[in-house]
């Protein structure tokens, strides 16, 4: 049985030229993508208090969201962590949970360290771990709530239903 919750919903990509990554989704037929720039974002990363920018970018393919992370500077994170290791690319598998708190004591059961936690201000609560034998970077974990369904359903409800027009749409951060 798998510590996590139900099937995985996003995978995630840390890319460094956010418009570029986006194009080349919209190539493969995945669009609109719904865009938030210069996000703010406060999280503990490796145990540690971290603030940073972000830009983000979500699209689904059926069922599967698809997350685009750009950091908009060079705070230490696990996403400049990645970049600096890796390059940009593949990064993350997303579970969406509506019981965190439970999930997240299998996760300390399990001994997965958590890397990189956060959103207890920003209405929605994430942790990224690292479990063993992953074919992720990390694994986030990310709480479900009324409005996350809400985001989730009409992300993929506009994938579902895009005719090729305006793939880049801009949200307010």
């Amino acid at each position: 049985m798998s510590v996590l919750p139900g099937p995985i919903r996003q995978i995630g990509y840390v890319v460094t030229d956010l418009e570029r990554a986006m194009q080349s989704w919209v190539e493969l037929g995945v669009a609109p993508w719904f865009v938030i720039r210069g996000l703010p974002m406060r999280a503990v990363y490796r145990g540690e208090p971290c603030q940073t920018t972000l830009s983000l970018a979500l699209s689904n393919s059926g069922d599967l969201q698809v997350e685009l992370i750009k950091q908009e500077d060079d705070a230490a994170s696990i996403f400049t962590e990645f970049v600096g290791s890796s390059g940009p690319g593949y990064h993350q598998l997303a579970y969406w949970t509506e019981e965190f708190n439970e999930t997240m004591d299998a996760v300390a059961d399990a001994g997965w360290p958590v890397v990189w936690s956060g959103g207890e201000g920003f209405g929605v609560r994430f942790a990224y771990v690292e479990p063993p034998n992953s074919p992720a970077t990390v694994v986030e974990i990310s709480e479900l709530t009324d409005a996350t369904v809400a985001s989730s359903t009409f992300i993929r409800d506009a994938a579902a239903s895009w005719d090729g027009s305006d793939p880049i749409r801009e949200l307010a951060g």
